[in-house]
């Protein structure tokens, strides 16, 4: 593969619903520029975006693929991104390299939630939009019926460039708007035709949707607009190019990727419509790590080298494979750049241009650039490398938090040490994903966005790294206290030959009032009832007694106890033995004391369109929730609430479902509080059964 100057480079991310075929049309360019023989199907698992065997095995994208297609002496590097919503991570990732973003709508499912999301995620990025509505070769397309759909979602800024139309019932052309002219599919390709009769009524509206748009892009257009004086073919194509970029006009263009129809005039409108890097991002702001002073580079060749890692690979025999954006300078094989973060030197030996799994090398890649580069020792995503003598760090990705949790066990015995292994490096891969070990049930906890992110995890271990897995519902970490003062003695005494064993305590219990600590420990011994060498040993009694509650074995808080009295023998008493009195009147006093089970109780924010309220409140009220209050945020509302963690396990999978994945929401924990009766009885029966 060539080098390409910046100018000659466009990235655009491919986001849209699962389904609606972003695969499909990202093999069907690599087709029609002639980079593949034969065009792959996702049904039939051969395409060069979907190579990992899960998405094979699954027929959809998991992973973000880079295909770079040369198209017109120019190279546009396409972000292949999964549409599901348990990968976002991945379509983060992507969203961060890429300038510029086309959503896939499906001609026949129309504006999904996915396609909502898409649209929120470049503009949350600044991303130039244009939508490509595919399908359209299907019976049940409607294209009229989605434009609506869009404007009604979107707004003014939707601009259909093409109206299609059919012959015999099937697609077979458009009649491009921009321009009053018709185009007619021929064994593949566009060849200029006659504006088929009778579609005045049907291109009128349309024509005026793209004339109001263009006239919104300046005061001299809008003058003319209102004059009605027809506009230049020159001031439209401007018009265009500048609304596009601003945001202010988003092209609408039509096709059916697996027939590959369409396709050459999206390529070309990529190039007409979509900007390079330098014209997306004239520069990009960093800190300096060696000062901590906001920095900037511009896009260009002829600055210091930068580049940022958005992605990362980690194969079992390869090794890690980092993927980058060349965020400024020039990139040449054979470099030494600082990994300002970490504070490391990296030397990246070989660059390459990925093409789905392949890797092409090659000597240099300028600004504006994708490739990757493997065996970095210390770089991961998010990270930064730039040159030696003008450090920069860019600002990481913001990954969406994994609130979806389930504790992990191996099935083969003595296998712990491959999982944790597997795991971690699954977490190289992918930032979503996390695991931490309960130190209280010492379980692993994975976290992930929904179940097919988890249930995928499980499929890469048993693959990639060949150990099988379990997911159970983790531990709940419950805690056990007391709601009343009792007064209670403690004797071990034991007689054998030689010494014997002789410890003797007086202690009260009662509820210390805090929660957040296990025990209060005081002494009012009078008279040297006790003596005070065995104070330690009776507070460190205490310290392990209070590790297993009398009910259920969970830990004891919220616990003040008091030596008050007790008796010694000056040859048998020892720490040993005040250590066991103290233990013997743990039990017996808690006994006693109005024991209790505590459970977590978090904090949660869900927030929601208001069509999904209702539902919300009512599920949270199922799970023993206690709303605290509603506060509209533009289109949605932010619902407050503190519900029993116990509640909580499957609410991402529950939310999704419920919202139809609208709904987003965030957890932390809160406090401990007693339990209602009969969940207490629950937690005790279940205890005794594990044990």
């Amino acid at each position: 593969m060539k080098n390409y100057s910046m100018n000659q480079i466009r990235n655009v991310v491919l986001l849209g619903h699962g389904g609606c075929g972003k695969t499909t049309i990202s093999e069907a360019m690599l087709y029609v520029s002639g980079q593949v023989k034969r065009q792959g199907k996702v049904d039939d698992g051969n395409t060069v975006s979907d190579y990992d065997p899960e998405e094979v095995k699954r027929k959809v994208s998991i992973n973000t693929s880079i295909i770079p297609i040369e198209w017109k002496d120019h190279k546009i590097n396409i972000l292949d991104t999964p549409g599901y919503f348990d990968f976002v991570g991945e379509v983060k990732q992507a969203v961060r390299a890429a300038d510029s973003a086309i959503i896939v709508v499906s001609a026949k499912s129309g504006v999904e939630v996915g396609t909502e999301k898409a649209w929120d995620y470049a503009e949350e990025a600044g991303l130039p939009k244009m939508i490509f509505i595919n399908g359209m070769d299907d019976e049940h397309a409607n294209m009229n019926q989605i434009l609506e759909d869009l404007r009604e979602k979107f707004g003014k800024s939707i601009a259909p460039f093409q109206v299609p139309f059919k012959e015999n019932g099937r697609f077979a052309g458009f009649v491009n708007v921009v321009k009053m002219e018709g185009r007619r599919f021929v064994n593949g390709t566009v060849e200029p035709c006659e504006v088929p009769a009778g579609m005045d009524d049907e291109i009128a509206p349309v024509r005026n949707m793209i004339l109001e748009a263009v006239a919104e892009t300046s005061e001299e257009l809008m003058e003319k607009y209102f004059n009605e004086e027809e506009f230049t073919p020159e001031e439209i194509d401007k018009a265009l190019h500048s609304g596009v970029l601003d945001g202010s006009i988003v092209p609408v263009l039509c096709g059916s990727a697996i027939d590959t129809l369409g396709v050459r005039v999206l390529l070309n409108s990529i190039l007409s419509y979509m900007p390079s890097p330098a014209e997306a991002k004239s520069s990009v702001e960093g800190k300096n790590p060696k000062t901590g002073e906001t920095e900037t580079r511009k896009v260009d060749e002829n600055e210091p080298t930068s580049v940022f890692v958005f992605k990362t690979i980690v194969d079992p025999y390869i090794g890690r494979l980092s993927i980058f954006k060349v965020c400024s300078g020039v990139l040449k094989a054979d470099s030494v750049l600082l990994n300002g973060k970490k504070d490391v030197e990296e030397k990246l030996s070989h660059i390459y241009v990925l093409k789905g799994k392949e890797q092409i090398e090659v000597s240099q890649l300028c600004a504006g650039d994708i490739g990757a580069v493997a065996k970095l020792q210390e770089t991961m995503t998010g990270d930064t490398l730039s040159d030696l003598k003008k450090p920069i760090v860019y600002p990481e990705i913001e990954f969406p938090e994994s609130l979806l949790m389930m504790a992990v066990f191996p099935k083969g015995k003595g296998d712990e040490d491959k999982m944790s292994a597997g795991l971690n490096r699954l977490m190289e891969e992918d930032p979503t994903f996390r695991v931490s070990l309960n130190k209280e049930t010492l379980e692993q906890i994975m976290y992930g966005i929904g179940d097919q992110h988890l249930d995928v995890i499980v499929s890469k271990l048993k693959a990639k790294y060949k150990v099988e897995v379990e997911l159970k519902a983790p531990t709940i970490p419950y805690r056990e206290t007391i709601k009343a003062k009792v007064k209670v003695q403690g004797k071990h005494k034991k007689q054998t030959g030689g010494h014997g064993q002789y410890g003797d305590v007086w202690m009260e219990f009662e509820p210390s009032g805090d929660l957040n600590v296990p025990y209060v420990f005081e002494e009012k011994i009078f008279g040297g009832a006790v003596p005070k060498q065995y104070f330690p040993a009776v507070e460190k009694g205490l310290q392990e007694s209070v590790k297993n509650g009398v009910l259920a074995g969970y830990p004891v808080v919220g616990l003040k106890a008091t030596l008050v009295d007790g008796s010694y023998h000056p040859v048998d008493s020892s720490e040993m033995a005040f250590k066991m009195a103290t233990s013997i009147a743990f039990k017996e006093g808690l006994k006693k004391a109005k024991p209790v089970i505590l459970e977590p109780i978090v904090r949660v924010t869900v927030t929601v369109p208001d069509e999904y309220m209702g539902d919300v409140i009512g599920d949270l009220n199922k799970r023993r929730g206690k709303i605290l209050g509603m506060n509209p945020k533009g289109k949605y509302q932010v619902v407050d609430a503190e519900v029993p963690l116990a509640e909580m396990y499957k609410y991402a999978t529950d939310l999704r479902s419920m919202t139809q994945a609208r709904g987003s929401f965030t957890m932390e924990f809160d406090r401990y509080e007693e339990a209602p009766m009969d969940v207490q009885e629950k937690v005790i029966e279940a205890r005794k059964k594990e044990a």
